[in-house]
């Protein structure tokens, strides 16, 4: 018999009946747009981490063999010598301000203009020609290999970098959109709270609708419905406008194909 006061074990369908709640309940949560994004953010810092760590080692590298290419022979501790450290930090120092406004740019997705890519391409390219030109020169093809390494990899996770963090940006937007739209079905038929939670989280961000709204409320007669135009007018991310223009055109389209009938 069970213990006066102690209330009866769970039976088995019970126990069933929490677990499934509580997997539904978590199954819910993991889905919500705003989880996504979290943990699409840590998975950004992981990125920005491993990425400012080899970039950062890159230029550490290459700041010896610039200091040397600079010093052309002059004594140890000479005023020639002391001065050559401080060209590959200047340097490094445009570039990685560049990189850290483009860090900040590229999570609004906003596009910097043709001068900072200017700028850092030279950047990297002034790197890469002091720490290869005495290889090159001795014609040491080992040499060449050695010192262009760093280098290149630092300038391919300086482009790599602006690009991973536009489309993890991306992929938020998207995952919220097609969270929201999976979502809508189910308002009409919840509780009036229910779609009132709805209603709040919907009113953070643009649906795909609103954003389809736009660009058809910016549309003209003679307009052409491009990507480019479609972000122009909505101010949509990059991967969402080919969807938009694609969306709005066939509407068109079978507008169009209706006053002709």
């Amino acid at each position: 018999m069970a213990a006066a006061g102690r209330p009866p074990a769970p039976t088995r369908a019970q126990r069933l009946a929490n677990d499934a709640a509580d997997a539904a309940a978590v199954r819910r949560w993991k889905d919500h747009p705003d989880v996504i994004a979290l943990r699409v953010e840590h998975v950004r810092s992981q990125v920005d981490r491993l990425c400012w760590s080899g970039i950062v080692l890159g230029l550490a590298f290459t700041m010896a063999n610039v200091q040397w290419f600079a010093a052309a022979g002059s004594d140890p501790w000479s005023l020639p010598w002391l001065a050559a450290w401080l060209l590959d930090p200047t340097v490094s120092l445009v570039l990685l301000a560049i990189l850290r406004a483009e860090q900040v740019t590229a999570r609004y997705q906003v596009h910097t203009g043709r001068w900072v890519r200017v700028a850092k391409w030279l950047a990297l390219g002034a790197t890469y020609v002091m720490n290869t030109w005495a290889s090159f020169a001795a014609g040491s093809l080992a040499g060449v290999v050695l010192h262009s390494v760093p280098p290149l990899i630092v300038f391919a996770a300086a482009e790599a970098i602006t690009d991973l963090r536009d489309k993890l940006t991306e992929a938020v937007n998207v995952a919220f959109t097609v969270a929201v739209d999976h979502a809508e079905p189910e308002v009409h038929q919840s509780t009036p709270v229910s779609r009132q939670r709805t209603r709040q989280m919907t009113g953070r961000r643009k649906l795909f609708a609103d954003y389809l709204a736009d660009a058809r409320a910016a549309w003209s007669a003679g307009t052409a419905v491009t990507p480019a135009w479609v972000r122009q007018v909505t101010g949509c991310s990059r991967g969402l406008s080919p969807r938009l223009a694609a969306a709005l055109a066939a509407e068109l389209d079978t507008g169009e194909a209706s006053h002709e009938r």
